[in-house]
């Protein structure tokens, strides 16, 4: 039976370990925290809808400026924020309000680079959403260029911001479940058999501009399923539930490791069960291989929803003295490991009694532990509107998402390739497959150009 740590036996265990939460507290004055930071939004959909929410919570920000390519979601926005922002279609045309203080882009991937470069050059500390882009050398490039024009910026893996995410990594860092060798993640959806249907190719819907909406991306018939949130299914913009999930577990993985890249990664999968026109895989498992020996595993089962461990959470971790499950609306439970006192004996009728009662002598390497918590957008949104003020890092600046969401672009090329590919994680390059490296970027549609 596990117990609720209580938070002074928390305090006692952190202090041993001689860790410091990451989470920055708010030191603002009563007048900087009156102080309306002016947001402006790029991309008002679903996750936009979601990070309105998250803001408007604050009462020191106000949304002045929005703008989508969908004419339907950008007039529930407006409705949203009290009707006062302007309104526009084309997000250069937002960058050049001058009294956007900061923006907000959460648009489909294959848009993030551009907006967010374009936004950090017109002077906007920018919150972008994961996962940071849809290839890697776009996202270094939005990390030089966030370095250059000394931007704040915020990554939108907002697990960063949770306490007891914070507080499990520390005791993950600090040996509490002994030498990690194992984490695994899942995303588990049974969507067979019809998953997310075949519709025909047709005209938009009045009120989308397709080719905008396409941007960088290649030229193609609009189709239902390949626009709004459905266009995660499609790797031309996204790189499916990989790069989506996949880069939120990886970067809490990645963090409570001490890492910030694999040296290493495998991927295989395919569409086994679903019948749509969807790019993605419905099934695929990727692997990971990190410094110190640790595998690192992610799996996408889209056509079964049966339970991936004990308690069918999102992540866990295993070290030798236990294991530490985490789901991001529960909190994380560590299930202690019985630790050998002696060798394993050979296996021989003599042997065998002997290993039993050495079963029987095995110690616990500590006690069973839990805590509750959850991880909410609101706090990571409050981080963000602190370090716009103080012009402090916040819990997740662009290089740290850039590092994390390139993990799992690394694993949708290995996919790709069908093949164990090395990383240089200095020079971003794959040391093993020339040709792989072809797909760290991709040639921008004309107009549009990464620059």
């Amino acid at each position: 039976m596990t117990r609720i740590i209580n938070r002074r036996d928390f305090t006692k265990t952190v202090a041993a370990l001689g860790a410091s939460a990451t989470l920055a507290a708010s030191t603002l004055s009563a007048a900087e925290a009156a102080t309306p930071i002016r947001l402006g939004v790029i991309g008002v959909g679903n996750r936009g809808d979601q990070l309105l929410d998250a803001f408007l919570v604050h009462k020191d920000c106000e949304v002045v400026a929005l703008c989508d390519v969908y004419e339907p979601y950008l007039q529930a926005a407006l409705k949203k924020v009290g009707g006062k922002a302007k309104t526009y279609h084309d997000y250069r045309d937002l960058l050049k309000q001058k009294d956007v203080d900061a923006v907000l882009i959460a648009t489909p991937d294959h848009w993030h680079a551009l907006q967010f470069i374009d936004a950090c050059r017109a002077g906007k500390d920018v919150y972008v959403e994961k996962p940071l882009s849809l290839t890697i050398a776009e996202g270094r490039k939005m990390a030089d260029v966030a370095k250059e024009t000394n931007r704040v910026t915020q990554v939108g893996l907002h697990r960063r911001s949770s306490k007891f995410i914070t507080e499990a990594t520390e005791l993950i860092r600090g040996g509490a479940i002994g030498k990690i060798t194992v984490a695994k993640c899942y995303h588990l959806r049974n969507e067979s058999p019809y998953g997310i249907g075949n519709p025909a190719d047709c005209d938009p819907p009045p009120g989308l501009d397709w080719d905008l909406w396409l941007g960088p991306a290649r030229k193609v018939p609009y189709n239902p399923n390949r626009c709004l949130y459905k266009f995660r299914w499609f790797s031309d913009y996204s790189g499916g539930q990989l790069t989506n999930f996949g880069t939120h577990y990886l970067d809490v993985i990645q963090w409570a490791l001490g890492q910030d890249a694999p040296k290493a990664v495998f991927a295989t999968g395919g569409n086994y069960a679903i019948h749509d026109n969807r790019q993605i895989p419905d099934t695929m498992e990727a692997i990971w291989e990190y410094e110190g020996g640790v595998l690192v595993t992610f799996s996408q089962f889209n056509a079964n929803n049966s339970p991936g461990n004990a308690r069918g959470w999102e992540m866990e971790f295993r070290g030798t003295k236990g294991t530490l499950l985490m789901q991001e609306g529960a909190g994380y439970e560590i299930i202690p490991e019985k630790v050998r006192t002696k060798e394993l004996p050979a296996l021989s009728p003599i042997a065998r009694k002997e290993n039993a009662e050495q079963g029987k002598a095995t110690q616990q390497a500590m006690q069973p532990a839990a805590a509750k918590g959850k991880a909410d957008t609101a706090d990571h949104a409050r981080n963000f509107l602190d370090c716009v003020k103080s012009r402090k890092p916040t819990n997740c600046p662009v290089e740290v998402g850039h590092r994390s969401t390139s993990a799992t672009l690394l694993a949708k090329i290995a996919s790709q390739r069908k093949r164990y590919l090395t990383w240089d994680a200095q020079h971003e390059r794959i040391t093993n497959d020339e040709e792989a490296n072809l797909l760290l970027g991709y040639e921008y549609r004309a107009p549009w150009r990464l620059a």
